[in-house]
């Protein structure tokens, strides 16, 4: 096999190996908090929402030690450990526990910042300048279409259920374990790529063909020194008058990612006027947000097609998309549905509940978040080229502290009050996205812009 043709098999069976195992984990992240409410025991006082929380103010610290877990132990075996943890973590749902469902939320935020450290490694080393961005897009539509298949295996399980026995919650764990120990070893079928030849200036190379070759010539204390200067670099960067207008987007695509991810569903499971169907519909609604992010990630990302009118009209095409879904939610969805207990609420939305109007937001909410992320990747990776990796750990950092705080306060306000706030940060967020991107424009107008 070429070597071409061996680093696209690496990026394609990296996709794959994402695809699999959160098929897996979104899935338990979608139906938690519903599986929560339905499990009757003294020895667990757990929240799904609390749990989610703690993962994402753990996984933005612990960007700060993750590379060098990686420089240590390497990416393929960092993506297999990492995996290892989310596997236990869906396994405790089997029977749960407090101490373990809350020790392993800690584990896995420590886990999910070695793990996408990792998956960015690898996709770096598998790819050249002229390669990136269709591996970036590749590699992104196969993780998406973990919503499908995860989410099409909710909804024929339950879609007749009112109440989710504990017959029902092992079988769907332990199905969800497995599967997610499967995706963890296709991570072992990645092979090491054929070296570069060798250029006649070392100074050339600018990436290893393995990550291990940079730590054959870099001695220990040199890796401490680098990772404490990658360290400086980020908090110099967080402190730039870009990185601090974009703060904005970051947090609300935090905001969103909390909503559409967990709290929607357990919305939708909590309606009662949906009838018995109504568990079954997370799934279902799990699998048209995949819809949404595909569709998106293919206009946006792999076909790459928009990028000669800039990056604002999708940005702007995803606020006004998700604005038109928190309405429709707004009007849909009683207001209690993110808190209510276990038998649902009784309470009434502004319109007569609609199981169509209620999926025609799923993929809106995923429509959405694919416009938001897809920009603004493209514009940290524009603006900070040569800086790449601590202004994306800025970038994972804010969205993943927000999120926790999403789902910290997801526990205790109505409905009516997240979508206000996910508004409000969103038009805001969209206006510093706007004054950032017209000042690159700005500064350069040539053809190297429209190449991006």
């Amino acid at each position: 096999m070429s070597p071409e043709g061996k680093t696209l098999l690496n990026v394609i069976v990296l996709g794959l190996g994402f695809m699999v195992m959160f098929t897996a984990f979104s899935t338990c992240g979608n139906i938690e908090q519903t599986v929560i409410k339905s499990f009757n025991s003294t020895e667990f006082h757990g929240s799904g929402y609390t749990s989610l929380a703690i993962i994402y103010t753990v996984f933005s610290a612990s960007n700060l030690i993750a590379p060098s877990v990686i420089a240590v132990v390497g990416p393929q075996l960092s993506l297999f450990f990492s995996g290892i943890v989310y596997s236990a973590y869906i396994a405790v749902f089997i029977h749960p526990y407090t101490a373990s469902f809350y020790t392993l939320s800690v584990l896995v935020g420590i886990a999910a910042a070695v793990l996408w450290t990792a998956q960015g490694n690898l996709l770096t080393i598998n790819s050249k300048d002229s390669t990136i961005g269709r591996n970036s897009g590749i590699f992104w539509a196969l993780m998406q279409f973990s919503l499908f298949f995860g989410n099409l295996y909710i909804y024929l399980a339950w879609h007749s259920k009112s109440h989710i026995t504990d017959k029902d919650r092992q079988t769907v764990f332990i199905t969800l374990t497995v599967i997610s120990l499967v995706g963890n070893f296709l991570f072992f079928l990645i092979q090491r790529p054929d070296p570069e030849p060798a250029p006649s200036d070392a100074s050339e190379s600018l990436l290893p063909t393995d990550i291990s070759d940079s730590i054959d010539v870099v001695p220990s204390q040199s890796l401490c020194s680098q990772a404490l200067e990658a360290f400086k670099r980020s908090i110099q960067l967080a402190m730039t008058k870009e990185m601090l207008l974009l703060s904005i987007p970051f947090a609300y695509s935090g905001l969103e990612l909390t909503f559409y991810s967990g709290v929607y569903g357990t919305c939708l499971g909590a309606m009662t006027q949906f009838g018995e169907g109504a568990k079954g519909l997370i799934g279902l609604s799990g699998i048209l947000i995949g819809v949404g992010e595909i569709l998106g990630g293919g206009l946006f990302g792999i076909m790459d097609k928009c990028n000669r009118f800039g990056r604002n009209p999708v940005v702007f095409l995803g606020l006004v998309t998700h604005i038109v879904a928190f309405f429709l939610i707004f009007l849909n969805i009683a207001s209690d549905a993110p808190v209510a207990p276990e038998e649902g609420t009784q309470m009434q939305a502004f319109i007569q509940p609609s199981v169509t109007v209620a999926l025609i937001c799923s993929f809106l909410l995923g429509l959405g978040d694919s416009c938001f992320n897809t920009q603004l990747i493209s514009i940290v990776g524009f603006l900070f080229r040569d800086d790449s990796a601590p202004a994306f750990a800025v970038f994972k950092f804010v969205q993943s502290i927000t999120a926790a705080v999403a789902f910290f306060y997801s526990n205790y306000l109505l409905l009516q009050w997240q979508l206000l706030i996910m508004v409000l940060l969103g038009f805001l967020g969209t206006i510093t996205f706007f004054v950032v991107e017209w000042a690159a424009i700005s500064r350069r107008q040539d053809s190297d812009y429209d190449s991006i």
